[in-house]
């Protein structure tokens, strides 16, 4: 079982070292684009802009508001596929300092995750401009917007630990899960009215937890009402289960790490 006071102790032990761990994952992701960090407002806003001619037309009578449903699926998607991605790859990509100092090597995966969260808060930003820009509603409601974001960001983290705890051992994991986060973001009607999707096939996004995230914001900064609770019910469960699976997985095989790197 996992030793959750040791887990949580070597936490706030450590929470120094994390936070410079996330800084140094931000400025190597930036380090060599001349407008670094400000690619993080400007890359979604691109895509929107682009999306929005593309396909602004084709769903314009099933999509009122293209530009905001878009970037809310972007950022969102955004942030589950980048946070576990690079938790992924944390570990191996750490490999010297693993092999010459002591350091809780989750901290490693948290610390990709929390870099991309830094990421999606700052795509946030355009969110809200656009929202502005194009006249959309704020009503009470967005105070609610709060909690998918951080089941969200408990999902990315549990997936992650998972992904990379097996990437250690099963390298092609790395190619196989790039595969399936890009089926992944086409389930999630990034970009389409889940409306279109054939009844019998409705049962994908029904089990989709990243859609049921992505629907959870959608509803509360979009159509300014209060999303389905079970629908964030079931997101929770999800990224509980996974966080806990997890942590389980990374505490039990992490010591064999080193022997596989």
């Amino acid at each position: 079982m996992i030793n959750e006071h040791r887990f949580f102790a070597n936490f706030g032990k450590y929470r120094y070292l994390l936070i410079q761990l996330v800084k140094k994952d931000i400025q190597v992701r930036y380090r060599n684009s001349m407008l670094g960090i400000f690619w993080s407002f400007l890359e979604p806003l691109l895509t929107m802009i682009i999306m929005t001619i593309i396909f602004a037309f084709i769903f314009k009578r099933s999509i009122p508001n293209f530009p905001v449903y878009y970037l809310i699926g972007r950022v969102t998607f955004g942030l589950f596929q980048m946070g576990t991605m690079g938790s992924m790859t944390s570990i191996i990509s750490n490999v010297h300092i693993l092999k010459s100092v002591y350091v809780p090597k989750y901290l490693y995966s948290l610390a990709a995750v929390l870099s991309n969260f830094f990421t999606f808060l700052l795509s946030l930003i355009i969110l809200f401009a656009v929202m502005i820009a194009t006249n959309v509603q704020f009503t009470i409601y967005i105070i609610f917007a709060s909690l998918p974001v951080i089941v969200l960001l408990i999902m990315t983290l549990g997936v992650g630990l998972i992904l990379a705890t097996v990437t250690v051992f099963f390298r092609d994991i790395e190619h196989l899960y790039g595969v399936f986060v890009m089926l992944l973001m086409y389930a999630s009607a990034v970009f389409y009215p889940a409306n279109i999707i054939p009844p019998q096939y409705q049962i994908i996004l029904t089990l989709n937890p990243v859609y049921a995230i992505i629907d959870c914001l959608r509803t509360v900064l979009l159509n300014g009402t209060l999303y389905n609770p079970l629908t964030l019910l079931y997101a929770t469960v999800f990224a509980l289960v996974s966080l806990v699976v997890g942590m389980a997985l990374f505490y039990k095989y992490q010591n064999k790490f080193l022997l596989h790197l």
